[in-house]
């Protein structure tokens, strides 16, 4: 697919990427919100920014739909980049826990007043089970590994993309309700490609 891209295409490609991933952030930057919060928190806020725009990388690396970039250096960086979601989401959560441990215990414990907390909460616990099914890739065999990893991934992009949209912050209304629209589609793009299916049974002659 990558090699079939021309240069022009290929450009686009990348330049719609960097504006999805780019504006978002740029404008939650100059967010009024970020006057009244400390370091801690901003930090903790912008780990959460990073990890959405990872949701977007992710399945456009594992499908082999970025430009340029071979399937198996892609798979990869998707692996990599599995590695940095979970520390984005320790670091978003270990900030929000600084700044109020009540808050985030009872968020944990499904029983904050607040709508979106469960659906954060039910996304990191399944960034972390995706996280950790992926040490034991190799025995699991590729039909197994997306059997298992798919289903988590629908549940971490649903559950983060409603989490992002149901808070009220630093992030822009529009470019975060964008950015969520993009990762969905993109999600759901590449299950629908990679879902593995039965093989047809041989015909005999």
């Amino acid at each position: 697919m990558n090699e079939k891209t021309g240069p022009v295409r290929a450009a686009l490609i990348w330049a719609a990427l960097a504006a999805a991933i780019g504006l978002p952030i740029l404008l939650a930057a100059t967010s009024p919100y970020l006057q009244w919060r400390d370091a801690i928190y901003i930090a903790a806020g912008f780990a959460g920014i990073v990890a959405l725009n990872l949701l977007l990388v992710q399945p456009l690396l594992i499908a082999g739909y970025l430009p340029g970039l071979p399937v198996i250096r892609a798979r990869r960086v998707h692996r990599w980049l599995g590695g940095a979601l979970v520390v984005a989401i320790l670091v978003h959560v270990a900030g929000l826990w600084i700044t109020s441990p009540p808050d985030m215990l009872d968020a944990l414990l499904f029983r904050a007043p607040t709508l979106f907390s469960p659906f954060g909460v039910v996304a990191m616990w399944a960034i972390f089970a995706a996280a950790a099914l992926a040490l034991f890739r190799r025995r699991l065999g590729l039909r197994m590994w997306r059997i298992t990893h798919m289903p988590l991934a629908v549940m971490i992009v649903g559950g983060s993309a409603v989490h992002a949209m149901l808070i009220e912050g630093t992030m822009e209304t529009m470019s975060k309700a964008a950015l969520c629209a993009l990762v969905i589609a993109a999600t759901v793009k590449v299950v629908v490609d990679l879902w593995p299916r039965k093989k047809r049974p041989t015909e005999s002659p």
